[in-house]
């Protein structure tokens, strides 16, 4: 077991362990609830285990549930009537990610099979710097569509530019550079999207691009120089391969259905984002229109399957996690707040932030988007990766690879402070749109 992935766990509890974070009463150790550790110790069991992820997540999911049905209860209330209404409350996330990492399967197969892969090294180069191109590639469809197709993309070209062979860095580097896309763009990760539902500017998180940029740079040449030295970049593409454009076209059908369900979603004329899932089931209605066209590859989805329920396992502990406020807004608590997203999902800390307020968006948004990639599961993307790429389950081998992820963050961080600086936002809903009488609520 890696011993900087047990101080990463360690951070998550520390940095969260001020008396001020916890909601509910019950056992704990150095004042930390015991549910903690339950998370802590699954974590540690999906890091050691990880031919067994699924069954580690679901025991982990099992135990804190039972755990909080008979000590403290859930946010909503006690027993098994709190239960249901914490369910009922994380349900429309839980669906959304759910059709989105099985849909985006489909999606990333169809974009394989269309034979755009094939022929892609035709106008990549054909040393290292292919490799280097084509992270940046997806860093700029992130900027546009979710990071967890734009991840799946690359995954599915690197399969195709590497005839198979991928190296763990690689994989670590596609992740973060999808991530790192998506990080100053609303429409481009979850966490940037629940920041413009709730009201922030797209406007304040576009200079999360100034870290993310710089990341990308660093994350692009050493996992290009590392995919080179394991497996280069196929030189001669198949002349006779022609594209099949009907599968482009379903591509393209499914994305913009998503991207288009995804504004409609998020226009503040009527706020309807957080009761159905919308975006999710509009990639299945393009899905299901599309089976005339071509075939979809259904024998993908047990696997898929297994593989979301896995990250939503990891969800659901998260949004039981007695956590009611985060440390006071600073850039060293965002900074901190990164490397606990590598462990301790993004969305349920994106929301106690803006809960909280006093952040600067575009700092935020860079530290927990771009930080998940520092772990395979730290992010919906890598976990969507790891489902194409089984052998990137293995925490060690992803921090022993993907070490430049780390330096990347690192950096890219300090730049954004010596340019852009620290500068927090008032919080955006305070007397505008609660009324005094229910601001204690």
């Amino acid at each position: 077991m890696p011993r900087n992935l047990l101080l990463r766990i360690a951070s998550c509890l520390l940095l969260l362990a001020s008396p001020a974070a916890f909601a509910a009463t019950g056992p704990a150790l150095a004042g930390i609830p015991l549910e903690f550790f339950i998370f802590a110790l699954t974590l540690l069991g999906v890091a050691l285990f990880h031919h067994y992820t699924l069954q580690v997540a679901l025991s982990g999911l099992a135990t804190v549930t039972i755990y909080k049905l008979i000590f403290t209860g859930f946010k909503f209330g006690v027993g098994l009537a709190g239960l249901g209404l914490h369910l009922q409350h994380e349900w429309v996330t839980l669906a959304n990610l759910l059709c989105l990492l099985m849909g985006f399967a489909l999606l990333a197969r169809h974009f394989e099979k269309s034979h755009i892969p094939v022929i892609l090294p035709k106008y990549l180069p054909d040393d290292w710097k292919g490799g280097f191109v084509m992270l940046v590639m997806v860093f700029v469809l992130s900027s546009f569509l979710d990071n967890i197709a734009a991840a799946l993309i690359g995954g599915a070209m690197a399969h195709q530019l590497f005839k198979g062979k991928v190296h763990i860095g690689y994989l670590a580097a596609i992740v973060a550079a999808s991530n790192a896309g998506g990080s100053g763009s609303v429409v481009g990760d979850t966490t940037t999207t629940m920041m413009w539902i709730d009201g922030v500017s797209p406007a304040d998180v576009l200079h999360a691009y100034v870290a993310a940029g710089v990341a990308l740079l660093i994350i692009a040449y050493f996992g290009a120089k590392q995919q080179h030295a394991y497996s280069p970049i196929i030189k001669n593409a198949n002349t006779h391969t022609r594209i099949d454009w009907a599968r482009v076209g379903i591509v393209a059908t499914i994305l913009v259905l998503a991207m288009g369900t995804n504004i409609v979603v998020n226009l503040k004329f009527v706020d309807i984002s957080n009761s159905f899932p919308f975006i999710g089931v509009a990639v299945w209605v393009a899905i299901l229109l599309t089976i005339p066209v071509r075939r979809h590859d259904w024998e993908l989805m047990p696997e898929t399957f297994k593989g979301s329920i896995f990250l939503l396992s990891l969800v659901v502990i998260a949004s039981m996690m007695p956590v009611e406020a985060l440390p006071p807004a600073s850039w060293m608590s965002a900074l901190g707040l990164g490397f606990v997203s590598a462990v301790f999902d993004n969305i349920p800390l994106t929301a106690l932030a803006i809960r909280q307020g006093g952040f600067d968006w575009g700092v935020l948004a860079y530290c927990v988007g771009f930080g998940g990639s520092m772990l395979w599961f730290g992010s919906s993307a890598g976990v969507a990766l790891s489902n194409m790429y089984p052998e990137a389950r293995s925490a060690g081998q992803w921090l022993r690879h993907g070490w430049h992820v780390v330096l990347a963050y690192v950096v890219g961080f300090a730049v954004m402070m010596a340019i852009v600086g620290w500068n927090p936002h008032d919080p955006h809903k305070v007397s505008a749109e609660v009324p005094a009488a229910s601001a204690t609520h």
